[in-house]
């Protein structure tokens, strides 16, 4: 039995542009008690991608049955599950309406046996808190690595991918197919906390500050706090600013 309640909520600002792309949720499996899932997704150019993947995640997670105790792999192949769904389904979109949808991806799943697993597509990050501290966060290290051994790419090509709509890591491009990396955490306890953001939020904090907020506030609290100060920054220039904060604090003590 898991040592810690959960607290999570979710929150986005349009940021300067014409419509809001990004797209986060929080989810429990109908065949998967005591499991939840948060998954968070930007849409390039269009929200079109980003709805496909909040679509696909809850008919996969809707779908997935537990045995007693599943394990990391299992937890991440979920993961992978809808990563690869949502990456067909938009490509098969896309053919239909004769433009491209792409979108990022980022998901944790946290099951009631004390255990994170988290995957990620494209420039959403997915931060992990220890006491008040960045214990890591994602980073699209692993594909630049990736492009250099598997594609022989020069290293600055590889590094400047973003430029190229053939290197494009997201789901939905058709030149590629999606780059996904996987991480877990086990013996999770009170005071590990979570975010789940777009580039229109992480683009204007250090990994600290992110760290400190989450720590001293609820969910609701931090990401009006984190808002209120990305639209500060950007002086009025930012884009879409999307999060998903979950945090795991102390029980109430029984009467």
């Amino acid at each position: 039995m898991t040592s810690y309640k959960i607290e999570a909520g979710t929150a986005q600002h349009i940021g300067n542009r014409p419509q809001q792309n990004d797209r986060a949720a929080l989810l429990t499996g109908a065949r998967a008690p005591g499991y939840m899932l948060a998954v968070l997704s930007d849409g390039i150019a269009t929200p079109a991608g980003a709805e496909q993947v909040l679509h696909t995640a809850r008919q996969v997670f809707d779908e997935f049955k537990p045995s007693e105790h599943p394990g990391i792999e299992r937890l991440a192949q979920l993961l992978h599950d809808i990563i690869s769904e949502t990456h067909t389904v938009i490509k098969m979109n896309a053919l239909t309406a004769q433009s491209e949808i792409h979108a990022s991806f980022v998901g944790l799943v946290i099951s009631p046996h004390g255990e994170a697993v988290w995957a990620h597509v494209g420039d959403s990050r997915l931060y992990r808190f220890e006491s008040g501290k960045c214990a890591m966060r994602t980073s699209d290290a692993a594909y630049v690595e990736h492009l250099i051994g598997s594609d022989r790419l020069p290293s600055d090509a590889a590094r400047n991918h973003r430029k190229s709509k053939l290197l494009l890591n997201v789901l939905g491009n058709s030149r590629k197919e999606p780059f996904v990396t996987t991480g877990s955490h086990t013996e999770l306890r009170a005071g590990d906390a979570f975010l789940l953001c777009s580039d229109g939020l992480w683009h204007f904090f250090t990994d600290a500050e992110l760290a400190a907020v989450t720590a001293k506030t609820t969910p609701r609290q931090a990401s009006e706090k984190l808002i209120g100060k990305a639209a500060e920054r950007s002086q009025g220039k930012g884009g879409n600013c999307t999060m998903a904060i979950v945090k795991l604090s102390k029980p109430p003590r029984e009467a």
